[in-house]
């Protein structure tokens, strides 16, 4: 026993000697397959790794992030109106002077702005947003010099400008045929006057301010071209005018009504051997009609330009089309039956056709049958089905609207339709429902408003399509508008038509979902029309 306890007291003051010595030689052994007791360690340069404490992000990176989660809806109301839709303006009337108000509100607070702008000089916006300041209304260059006269320019001082154009000719300087250009630009743009500031309240006196004074003629009268005026003064200054310098003064002419005189300048850049551009030819075609009295005189005139186009290898565009399609309205029936090939000849050369002059179309076959109109009609929704288009005219602000397009061909019948025609006219209120719906990658294509809603649904209740006209109804609350009474005493008539009760109950419900005045009215014709249960009632 006491040799046992010796041995273990051997073994443990043995491996605590061990030990030690391990602790001591541990720094300067390698552990690699080298015997070597003395091996020195390898010398190796460790990896400096950074830690940055922060990251900086720019000034937007909040917004961007926000921006991200969200889309705009541009079928949504106004946000005023969100909680109360019975403010939501339902009728044309309604939106236009909604957005006239709109539009006065803003213009009121852009004249303040600008007329008062050592009151808004603090800048809150982080980053800086320009459109958010006042104006610069003051010209910053006060010496005589082409860079004066090109602020002058973008800042639409006509009189400026072209003081300052004489004073550098009277010095002596030469300015570049470019920027006299631009100014030519201006001035005929203009019509050699300047514009009205835009956002300044009229400055009326007493007198003309009284209620019932009828405005003076002379400020009903359009600006025109006056004789030898600026822009013919500075034209006949340059030494060689180039094709730029000879479409401003051709579209100036004929923007305010010197079309002879458009055409006496085409020629004369005709013998100096230039070429017209696509701007000047438009021009010239809208203002063919004007220059003739017969209308195969106006026809010959435009197809002659045409030609012409051709020969100078200038390639039309859509304004092309829309100035031909402008002209055939003032050339009677003649109009009527070189529309349809003008049509042709535009779209073999790839050129779009919606726009405010494609209604042109329907307006001329106002004479034809009925079963005719709607073959036109189908026509143009294939063409348009599922495009998506932009205002390229400026004629085309108040167009791109199918709803026009239906109320133009629906303008035409005063009476009621029946059998085939009502179900044609439904397939196309169908048609243009899709139209409406939302496009490739989520883009909406059209917004609803109460009038085109309403439209077609009396449509798909005369063609007896109760159900289509139901789905419908159901937009009026996804779009935030508001049926009409007519609407739903239309549809209540169909409902009782068919005997359904229960639609008779819910179109209630949804009426005071709108809370309509007509709600209680509603409520009493559905009582006396239909046999409700007590759970109804």
């Amino acid at each position: 026993m006491a040799s046992s306890c010796s041995l273990r007291h051997n073994v443990c003051k043995s491996s605590r000697i061990l030990r030690i010595h391990l602790q001591k030689s541990w720094p300067n052994r390698s552990f690699a397959l080298n015997s070597a007791a003395d091996q020195q360690p390898a010398v190796s340069s460790p990896e400096e790794i950074v830690i940055p404490r922060k990251k900086t992000w720019s000034k937007e990176a909040v917004l961007q992030a926000l921006a991200s989660t969200v889309k705009r809806d541009p079928t949504a109301s106004d946000s005023r109106f969100q909680d109360d839709p019975y403010l939501t303006p339902k009728t044309s009337s309604e939106f236009k002077l909604f957005s006239l108000s709109q539009e006065s509100g803003r213009n009121a607070a852009k004249y303040f702005i600008n007329t008062y702008p050592k009151y808004f000089q603090k800048d809150y916006a982080q980053p800086h947003i320009p459109c958010l300041m006042p104006e610069t209304l003051e010209a910053q260059i006060e010496e005589a010099s082409e860079a004066a006269l090109i602020e002058r320019i973008r800042m639409r001082r006509v009189k400026a400008a072209v003081d300052l154009y004489d004073q550098l000719l009277q010095a002596g300087t030469s300015v570049s045929l470019n920027v006299t250009n631009q100014l030519l630009d201006l001035i005929c743009f203009c019509g050699d006057h300047d514009l009205a500031r835009e956002n300044v309240p009229e400055q009326r006196n007493e007198e003309t301010a009284k209620e019932g004074r009828a405005p003076k003629a002379s400020g009903l009268l359009k600006a025109t071209w006056k004789e030898n005026n600026n822009a013919e003064r500075i034209f006949a200054l340059l030494s060689e005018p180039n094709t730029h310098s000879y479409s401003a003064l051709i579209r100036g002419m004929v923007k305010y009504g010197a079309y002879s005189k458009a055409f006496s300048t085409y020629t004369d850049m005709l013998n100096n051997r230039l070429k017209a551009d696509v701007h000047t030819f438009n021009a010239l075609i809208t203002a063919a009609p004007e220059v003739k009295e017969k209308y195969n005189e106006k026809w010959e005139l435009i197809v002659d330009l045409l030609k012409q186009m051709a020969e100078q290898k200038v390639k039309p565009n859509l304004l092309t089309l829309n100035a031909v399609l402008k002209a055939l309205r003032h050339c009677g029936t003649l109009g009527k039956s070189q529309a349809f090939p003008v049509i042709s000849e535009m779209k073999a050369l790839s050129i779009g056709l919606l726009s405010d002059h494609y209604l042109f179309l329907l307006l001329q076959e106002r004479s034809a049958p009925i079963q005719g109109q709607t073959d036109i009609l189908q026509e143009v929704m294939n063409e348009v089905s599922g495009k998506s288009f932009t205002a390229q005219d400026p004629d085309d602000g108040i167009c791109i609207s199918l709803q026009r397009l239906w109320v133009t061909i629906l303008g035409h019948f005063h009476y009621i339709l029946f059998g085939q025609v009502q179900e044609s006219f439904a397939e196309c209120a169908l048609d243009i429902k899709k139209i409406y719906d939302t496009g490739d990658r989520g883009k909406v294509l059209l917004s609803w408003t109460a009038g085109s809603l309403s439209d077609l649904i009396s449509v798909l209740l005369a063609a007896h399509r109760r159900q289509d006209a139901w789905e419908m109804l159901k937009l009026f609350k996804t779009h935030n508008r508001v049926p009409s009474e007519e609407l739903l005493n239309k549809f209540l008539t169909c409902v009782k038509e068919a005997g359904e009760v229960n639609q008779a109950v819910e179109l209630v419900q949804i009426s005071a979902g709108f809370c309509l005045p007509e709600t209680p009215k509603l409520i009493q014709r559905v009582q006396q029309e239909f046999e409700l249960t007590e759970g109804q009632r």
